[in-house]
């Protein structure tokens, strides 16, 4: 298993963005709302957690890739 290492605040802003994907997909799935109103708040709150996702992504692995560089380099 890989071992990734993470800070608390970075952590918790892609538990944000994930929950926030989530609630989006759950708005469009159910009918407890006004159609319209559902609709719109669930495509935002999808779209604003997927776009916010991918970068916090690609920073993770890309700092966890420089920080193993980094590691293999001063064993040498």
């Amino acid at each position: 298993m890989k071992k990734i290492s993470i800070h608390l605040p970075e952590l918790a802003l892609i538990v944000g963005t994930r929950a926030l994907l989530g609630a989006g997909v759950a708005l469009l799935l159910t009918d407890k709302m006004e159609r319209e109103n559902r609709r719109l708040l669930g495509w935002t709150f999808a779209l604003v957690g997927a776009v916010t996702t991918v970068p916090l992504a690609i920073e993770l692995f890309a700092e966890n890739r420089s920080h193993k560089v980094n590691k293999t380099q001063m064993e040498d």
